[in-house]
Protein backbone atom coordinates (compact mmCIF):
# COMPACT_ATOMS: atom_id res chain seq x y z
CA UNK A 1 0.00 0.00 0.00
CA UNK A 2 1.26 3.46 -0.90
CA UNK A 3 1.89 5.58 2.18
CA UNK A 4 0.76 9.18 1.68
CA UNK A 5 1.49 12.34 3.68
CA UNK A 6 -0.75 15.42 3.59
CA UNK A 7 0.73 18.93 3.55
CA UNK A 8 -1.06 22.27 3.51
CA UNK A 9 -0.04 25.84 4.21
CA UNK A 10 -0.75 27.93 7.29
CA UNK A 11 -3.58 29.87 5.63
CA UNK A 12 -5.78 26.78 6.04
CA UNK A 13 -6.05 27.79 9.75
CA UNK A 14 -6.91 24.26 10.83
CA UNK A 15 -7.43 24.12 14.63
CA UNK A 16 -4.40 22.58 16.36
CA UNK A 17 -6.29 19.53 17.65
CA UNK A 18 -7.38 18.65 14.10
CA UNK A 19 -3.83 19.11 12.72
CA UNK A 20 -2.67 16.52 15.26
CA UNK A 21 -5.64 14.21 14.81
CA UNK A 22 -5.24 14.04 11.03
CA UNK A 23 -1.43 14.25 11.02
CA UNK A 24 -1.35 17.23 8.64
CA UNK A 25 1.97 18.99 7.97
CA UNK A 26 1.90 22.78 7.65
CA UNK A 27 4.12 25.21 5.68
CA UNK A 28 3.95 28.77 7.08
CA UNK A 29 3.31 31.97 5.12
CA UNK A 30 4.52 35.25 6.64
CA UNK A 31 3.30 38.74 7.50
CA UNK A 32 5.71 41.67 7.28
CA UNK A 33 5.45 44.71 9.58
CA UNK A 34 7.82 47.43 8.33
CA UNK A 35 11.05 45.42 7.87
CA UNK A 36 10.26 42.51 10.19
CA UNK A 37 8.87 39.24 8.84
CA UNK A 38 6.87 36.86 11.06
CA UNK A 39 5.90 33.31 10.11
CA UNK A 40 2.26 32.99 11.12
CA UNK A 41 1.48 30.65 14.03
CA UNK A 42 5.25 30.27 14.63
CA UNK A 43 6.63 33.78 15.26
CA UNK A 44 3.29 35.51 15.77
CA UNK A 45 -0.07 34.35 17.12
CA UNK A 46 -3.36 35.50 15.62
CA UNK A 47 -4.21 37.52 18.75
CA UNK A 48 -0.83 39.28 18.77
CA UNK A 49 -1.17 40.00 15.04
CA UNK A 50 -4.48 41.85 15.46
CA UNK A 51 -2.98 43.82 18.38
CA UNK A 52 -0.01 44.84 16.21
CA UNK A 53 -2.32 45.91 13.37
CA UNK A 54 -4.17 48.23 15.79
CA UNK A 55 -0.88 49.83 16.85
CA UNK A 56 0.75 49.97 13.40
CA UNK A 57 0.85 53.20 11.39
CA UNK A 58 1.14 51.17 8.19
CA UNK A 59 -0.76 47.97 7.35
CA UNK A 60 1.46 44.87 7.05
CA UNK A 61 2.19 43.02 3.82
CA UNK A 62 2.30 39.25 3.30
CA UNK A 63 4.74 36.83 1.69
CA UNK A 64 4.57 33.23 0.51
CA UNK A 65 6.92 30.54 1.85
CA UNK A 66 10.41 30.38 0.30
CA UNK A 67 10.98 27.31 -1.88
CA UNK A 68 13.61 26.05 0.59
CA UNK A 69 10.94 25.48 3.26
CA UNK A 70 8.99 23.26 0.87
CA UNK A 71 12.08 21.29 -0.17
CA UNK A 72 13.11 20.77 3.46
CA UNK A 73 9.66 19.48 4.49
CA UNK A 74 9.22 17.31 1.38
CA UNK A 75 12.67 15.74 1.86
CA UNK A 76 11.92 14.95 5.50
CA UNK A 77 8.54 13.39 4.64
CA UNK A 78 10.01 11.46 1.70
CA UNK A 79 11.99 9.37 4.20
CA UNK A 80 8.72 7.95 5.58
CA UNK A 81 6.18 8.32 2.75
CA UNK A 82 5.89 7.24 -0.90
CA UNK A 83 3.84 10.27 -1.90
CA UNK A 84 2.88 13.73 -0.61
CA UNK A 85 -0.42 15.50 -1.34
CA UNK A 86 0.25 19.23 -0.95
CA UNK A 87 -2.91 21.37 -0.74
CA UNK A 88 -2.67 25.15 -1.01
CA UNK A 89 -4.54 28.43 -1.13
CA UNK A 90 -5.83 29.65 -4.47
CA UNK A 91 -3.13 30.31 -7.07
CA UNK A 92 -5.15 33.42 -8.01
CA UNK A 93 -4.25 35.12 -4.71
CA UNK A 94 -0.80 33.64 -3.92
CA UNK A 95 2.20 32.03 -5.59
CA UNK A 96 2.35 29.32 -2.89
CA UNK A 97 0.82 26.59 -5.08
CA UNK A 98 3.30 27.26 -7.89
CA UNK A 99 6.19 27.17 -5.41
CA UNK A 100 4.93 23.77 -4.21
CA UNK A 101 5.03 22.51 -7.82
CA UNK A 102 8.57 23.84 -8.32
CA UNK A 103 9.79 22.29 -5.06
CA UNK A 104 8.07 19.00 -5.89
CA UNK A 105 9.94 18.75 -9.19
CA UNK A 106 13.21 18.73 -7.23
CA UNK A 107 12.27 15.76 -5.01
CA UNK A 108 13.12 12.30 -6.33
CA UNK A 109 12.46 10.11 -3.29
CA UNK A 110 8.67 10.63 -3.25
CA UNK A 111 5.94 11.68 -5.68
CA UNK A 112 4.58 15.18 -4.93
CA UNK A 113 0.96 15.96 -5.87
CA UNK A 114 0.21 19.70 -5.59
CA UNK A 115 -3.47 20.67 -5.38
CA UNK A 116 -4.90 24.17 -5.85
CA UNK A 117 -7.86 24.43 -3.46
CA UNK A 118 -9.16 27.52 -5.30
CA UNK A 119 -9.96 28.83 -1.80
CA UNK A 120 -8.21 29.64 1.46
CA UNK A 121 -8.76 29.43 5.23
CA UNK A 122 -10.65 26.50 6.70
CA UNK A 123 -12.41 25.57 3.42
CA UNK A 124 -8.87 24.79 2.21
CA UNK A 125 -8.33 22.99 5.52
CA UNK A 126 -11.33 20.75 4.81
CA UNK A 127 -9.58 19.48 1.66
CA UNK A 128 -6.55 18.56 3.79
CA UNK A 129 -8.73 16.77 6.38
CA UNK A 130 -10.59 14.78 3.70
CA UNK A 131 -7.29 13.89 1.96
CA UNK A 132 -5.92 12.65 5.29
CA UNK A 133 -9.05 10.58 6.00
CA UNK A 134 -8.85 8.98 2.55
CA UNK A 135 -5.10 8.32 2.86
CA UNK A 136 -5.76 6.54 6.18
CA UNK A 137 -8.33 4.36 4.38
CA UNK A 138 -5.63 3.30 1.92
CA UNK A 139 -6.94 5.30 -1.06
CA UNK A 140 -4.41 6.09 -3.81
CA UNK A 141 -3.20 9.63 -4.58
CA UNK A 142 -5.17 9.55 -7.85
CA UNK A 143 -8.39 8.58 -6.05
CA UNK A 144 -7.87 11.33 -3.47
CA UNK A 145 -7.12 14.04 -6.06
CA UNK A 146 -10.12 12.96 -8.13
CA UNK A 147 -12.38 13.23 -5.06
CA UNK A 148 -10.90 16.64 -4.11
CA UNK A 149 -11.63 17.98 -7.61
CA UNK A 150 -15.26 16.88 -7.26
CA UNK A 151 -15.42 18.29 -3.73
CA UNK A 152 -14.05 21.62 -5.02
CA UNK A 153 -17.06 21.97 -7.32
CA UNK A 154 -19.38 21.42 -4.35
CA UNK A 155 -17.65 23.56 -1.71
CA UNK A 156 -19.21 26.92 -0.90
CA UNK A 157 -17.51 29.73 1.01
CA UNK A 158 -19.00 33.17 1.60
CA UNK A 159 -17.61 35.92 3.78
CA UNK A 160 -18.10 39.56 4.63
CA UNK A 161 -15.65 42.22 5.73
CA UNK A 162 -16.13 45.25 7.94
CA UNK A 163 -13.74 47.50 6.05
CA UNK A 164 -12.98 47.13 2.32
CA UNK A 165 -9.71 49.13 2.47
CA UNK A 166 -7.66 46.03 3.35
CA UNK A 167 -8.84 44.15 0.25
CA UNK A 168 -8.37 47.22 -1.93
CA UNK A 169 -4.85 47.95 -0.65
CA UNK A 170 -3.77 44.35 -1.12
CA UNK A 171 -5.00 44.41 -4.71
CA UNK A 172 -7.61 41.76 -3.93
CA UNK A 173 -10.53 44.08 -4.74
CA UNK A 174 -10.53 47.01 -7.19
CA UNK A 175 -10.39 50.60 -5.93
CA UNK A 176 -13.74 51.48 -7.53
CA UNK A 177 -15.46 48.58 -5.74
CA UNK A 178 -13.91 49.60 -2.42
CA UNK A 179 -14.87 53.26 -2.83
CA UNK A 180 -18.48 52.50 -3.71
CA UNK A 181 -18.68 50.09 -0.79
CA UNK A 182 -17.36 52.51 1.81
CA UNK A 183 -19.45 55.46 0.57
CA UNK A 184 -22.68 53.50 0.86
CA UNK A 185 -21.63 51.59 3.97
CA UNK A 186 -21.99 48.43 1.90
CA UNK A 187 -21.15 45.10 3.52
CA UNK A 188 -20.67 42.99 0.42
CA UNK A 189 -20.97 39.23 0.61
CA UNK A 190 -17.80 37.98 -1.10
CA UNK A 191 -16.88 34.60 -2.58
CA UNK A 192 -14.18 32.95 -4.73
CA UNK A 193 -15.91 31.19 -7.65
CA UNK A 194 -12.78 31.06 -9.86
CA UNK A 195 -10.21 31.31 -7.07
CA UNK A 196 -10.25 35.14 -6.95
CA UNK A 197 -12.16 37.26 -4.43
CA UNK A 198 -15.22 38.90 -6.02
CA UNK A 199 -18.44 40.41 -4.64
CA UNK A 200 -21.38 38.01 -4.63
CA UNK A 201 -24.00 40.52 -3.53
CA UNK A 202 -23.94 44.07 -2.17
CA UNK A 203 -25.83 44.36 1.11
CA UNK A 204 -26.30 47.43 3.29
CA UNK A 205 -25.74 46.06 6.79
CA UNK A 206 -23.61 43.45 8.52
CA UNK A 207 -26.66 41.75 10.00
CA UNK A 208 -28.34 41.39 6.60
CA UNK A 209 -25.11 40.13 5.00
CA UNK A 210 -24.91 37.35 7.60
CA UNK A 211 -28.60 36.55 7.19
CA UNK A 212 -28.05 36.20 3.44
CA UNK A 213 -25.16 33.74 3.91
CA UNK A 214 -27.10 31.64 6.43
CA UNK A 215 -30.16 31.62 4.14
CA UNK A 216 -28.01 30.20 1.30
CA UNK A 217 -26.74 27.49 3.65
CA UNK A 218 -30.29 26.62 4.73
CA UNK A 219 -31.36 26.42 1.10
CA UNK A 220 -28.63 23.86 0.39
CA UNK A 221 -29.57 21.83 3.48
CA UNK A 222 -33.17 21.57 2.26
CA UNK A 223 -32.09 20.25 -1.16
CA UNK A 224 -28.86 18.33 -0.54
CA UNK A 225 -26.76 16.53 2.03
CA UNK A 226 -24.50 19.15 3.62
CA UNK A 227 -21.30 17.80 5.19
CA UNK A 228 -19.33 19.87 7.72
CA UNK A 229 -20.07 23.57 8.18
CA UNK A 230 -17.29 25.96 9.18
CA UNK A 231 -17.75 29.32 10.92
CA UNK A 232 -14.73 31.60 10.49
CA UNK A 233 -13.98 34.81 12.40
CA UNK A 234 -11.37 37.56 12.40
CA UNK A 235 -10.55 37.82 16.12
CA UNK A 236 -14.20 37.64 17.20
CA UNK A 237 -14.74 34.08 18.36
CA UNK A 238 -17.92 34.84 20.38
CA UNK A 239 -19.75 35.89 17.21
CA UNK A 240 -18.69 32.73 15.36
CA UNK A 241 -19.72 30.57 18.34
CA UNK A 242 -23.10 32.32 18.48
CA UNK A 243 -23.67 31.51 14.79
CA UNK A 244 -22.55 27.93 15.37
CA UNK A 245 -24.91 27.45 18.33
CA UNK A 246 -27.92 28.85 16.45
CA UNK A 247 -27.10 26.54 13.56
CA UNK A 248 -26.63 23.47 15.78
CA UNK A 249 -29.99 23.99 17.45
CA UNK A 250 -31.63 23.55 14.03
CA UNK A 251 -29.22 20.94 12.64
CA UNK A 252 -27.68 18.90 15.48
CA UNK A 253 -26.57 16.12 13.11
CA UNK A 254 -24.35 18.27 10.87
CA UNK A 255 -20.73 18.52 12.04
CA UNK A 256 -19.51 22.08 12.63
CA UNK A 257 -16.04 23.58 13.10
CA UNK A 258 -14.95 27.00 14.37
CA UNK A 259 -11.93 28.49 12.61
CA UNK A 260 -10.39 31.94 12.18
CA UNK A 261 -8.81 34.34 9.72
CA UNK A 262 -5.18 34.29 10.82
CA UNK A 263 -2.47 36.89 10.15
CA UNK A 264 -1.92 36.45 6.40
CA UNK A 265 -5.59 36.40 5.37
CA UNK A 266 -6.46 38.82 8.21
CA UNK A 267 -4.09 41.33 6.58
CA UNK A 268 -6.36 41.35 3.52
CA UNK A 269 -9.74 41.09 5.24
CA UNK A 270 -9.24 43.10 8.43
CA UNK A 271 -10.69 42.63 11.91
CA UNK A 272 -14.40 41.87 12.14
CA UNK A 273 -14.61 39.72 9.00
CA UNK A 274 -16.84 36.65 9.22
CA UNK A 275 -17.17 33.67 6.92
CA UNK A 276 -19.26 30.51 6.55
CA UNK A 277 -18.29 27.53 4.41
CA UNK A 278 -19.76 24.10 3.72
CA UNK A 279 -19.56 21.28 1.21
CA UNK A 280 -22.18 18.92 -0.09
CA UNK A 281 -22.07 15.22 -0.89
Amino acid sequence: MTKLAVVTDSTAYIPEDLIEKFNIHVIPLSVVFEETSYQEQIDISTGKFYEKVEEATKLPSTSQPPIGLFIELYETLAKQYDGIISIHLSKEISGTYNTAISAGSMIEEAEIYAFDSGLSCMPQGLFAIVASEMAAEGKSAEEILDYLEKMKAKTYAYFMVDDLKHLQRGGRLTGAQALVGSLLNIKPVLHMPEGAIVPYEKIRTRKKALQKIMAMLEEDIQKKQVLRVVFIHAHDEPEAVKLQQLFQEKHPNIETIISYFGPVIGTHLGKGALGVSWYIE
